[in-house]
């Protein structure tokens, strides 16, 4: 008995011993073999995953077409802004910023392109309105709003480099246009068309000429005006100053207000083949107020339009 007692207290004895010395191991299980449960482990390049994944650029909430929104004429200056946008994959991906004058002609842009508005020689600006209203674009593009740009009371930002004129009508005008969403777009390939007679005419040496703007496919602005053989200043311009003289010859009205005329019928029927006239005089019956002839204002427009298709 004494020996069998002996016995077994040994080899409790000798159990409790290895349980002691298994407790004390600082030996780490083995880690699980990831990279064979989870074959996307092999890729070097992966990028962490996080809880809240950042949203695609790529990819916005927009709805893709065109949008486009419009001001008023301001009273001093004449002109009235306007906003073109695209959207694509529901982002912004090009913007036209613009602006119409009450007395029809050429659209801003064109006019700060020719020169003709000049603020760098008659205000001193760092720049052209043309080349600040597309660094205003490009911010659009770059930023998809503008809903962060800070305005002071003049409506101008120091948030854009480069950028002096007021921008408050620009912000105004992409809100207006994405808040009513896109619109129809017209048959005719965005820009700006330029057309001239072949020849001065031999007996009045003027020679016609004729640009016309497209914006989301549609004729949005027009000019008829005139360039004389020996120099000098446009038609439109010694009409205005009243050189040219067709009142005081007994016309209904001056020159350049009856081609203001023609200028919006066409912007109205966007198609020069809507104006009707007679091939014996080239008049028309179809503008009321034009009494001028109309057949190469016509010729012009549609030779124009021909880039645009």
């Amino acid at each position: 008995m004494k020996k069998t007692l002996s016995l077994t207290l040994s080899v409790l004895f000798m159990l409790a011993i290895l349980a002691g010395c298994g407790g004390g191991s600082s030996e780490e299980p083995a880690a699980p073999d990831t990279a064979a449960e989870n074959p996307a482990a092999n890729d070097t390049n992966q990028e962490p995953a996080s809880e809240d994944p950042a949203p695609s650029d790529s990819t916005g909430s927009l709805q893709d077409g065109l949008y486009y929104a419009e001001g008023e004429f301001d009273e001093k200056s004449g002109w009235k802004e306007i906003v073109a946008l695209k959207v694509e994959g529901g982002n912004i991906v090009s913007a036209n910023w613009n602006g119409l004058h009450k007395d029809g002609g050429l659209d801003k842009k064109t006019s700060s392109e020719k020169g003709i508005y000049g603020m760098k020689e008659k205000s001193g600006a760092q720049a052209e309105w043309h080349e600040q209203a597309i660094k205003m674009e490009e911010y659009l593009v770059a930023n998809q709003s503008v809903n962060s740009l800070v305005l002071n009371d003049e409506g101008r930002t120091d948030a854009v480099s480069g950028v002096s004129i007021h921008i408050d009508g620009f912000t105004e005008l992409v809100d207006k246009a994405l808040a009513a969403g896109p619109v129809e777009a017209g048959p005719y390939k965005d820009g700006t068309y330029y057309a001239e007679a072949d020849d001065f005419d031999a007996k009045s040496g003027w020679k016609e000429t004729v640009t016309v703007t497209v914006i989301n496919g549609k004729i949005t602005a027009v000019s008829w005006n005139g360039l004389h053989k020996d120099g000098g200043t446009d038609k439109v311009t010694r009409s205005k100053d009243g050189e040219y003289g067709m009142k005081a010859a007994g016309a209904q009205a001056e020159w350049h207000e009856q081609a203001y005329q023609a200028e919006q019928y066409l912007i109205e029927k966007q198609d020069p083949q809507a104006i009707v006239y007679n091939e014996e005089d080239g008049k028309t019956d179809a503008i009321s107020g034009v009494s001028i002839h109309v057949d190469g204002f016509v010729e012009l427009a549609a030779k124009a339009l021909e880039g645009a298709k």
